[in-house]
């Protein structure tokens, strides 16, 4: 059972639909239970970094989140803010994170805002940088559906999937053992996410 986090903040059925729509057997939970039991688990997100951190933390997942994670080693796939919220530290509320990756969230810094705007919204490439199950058979122009104004910046080189280039090149996937995260939203880039989705049900 792959369940997505229902922590009150993210595209949940749209997740849920590509999740489905691919064969998966998924559900939309906040039970701490259900998530306890999940095989796999998938973080999404949508909104301000110090609310879903509350939210979390209130709800009681936080807890659930790392024991499931870095102790049991469920694969994990966090998007758009549920990446986000896996780096040591947000600007975005001045907060801090899970901690799982050695990284902080930074706001765009753009100098020609006329032509690059914050939110960076709209199809971009992501570039692989080093051989990872999650894009698995995902080669050529690779394009990707994003909705952000906030990205990571990661301290460690090795945990950086893709990079993606809007005025200057940002991180945007990421994995360390078996926890992974995507800036952009797979649920929303039609075959490039639905075979993201695939590779992830399927490690």
């Amino acid at each position: 059972m792959v369940v997505v986090i229902d922590y009150g903040m993210g595209n949940l059925r749209s997740v849920e639909k590509k999740l489905k729509r691919i064969g998966a057997i998924a559900c939309i939970s906040a039970d701490l239970e259900i998530i306890e039991k999940a095989s796999k688990l998938i973080l999404p997100g949508v909104g301000h970094f110090s609310n879903a951190v509350k939210n979390l933390k209130e709800s009681g997942i936080w807890g659930v989140l790392n024991k499931k994670v870095l102790i049991e080693k469920t694969p994990i796939l966090g998007i758009c803010l549920g990446m986000q919220l896996m780096a040591k530290h947000s600007e975005e509320g001045n907060v801090g994170g899970l901690g799982w990756f050695d990284a902080d969230v930074i706001k765009f810094c753009i100098k020609d805002q006329l032509k690059y705007k914050v939110p960076h919204i709209g199809w971009n490439d992501a570039d692989i940088n080093k051989e990872s199950a999650l894009f698995k058979g995902i080669t050529g122009e690779i394009k990707f559906y994003f909705v952000h104004s906030y990205h990571i910046k990661c301290n460690n080189k090795l945990d950086v999937l893709t990079t993606t280039e809007y005025e200057y090149e940002f991180t945007s996937a990421i994995q360390k053992d078996n926890i992974f995260g995507v800036q952009f939203h797979p649920e929303k880039s039609h075959n490039w996410g639905e075979m993201l989705l695939e590779n992830f049900i399927k490690i």
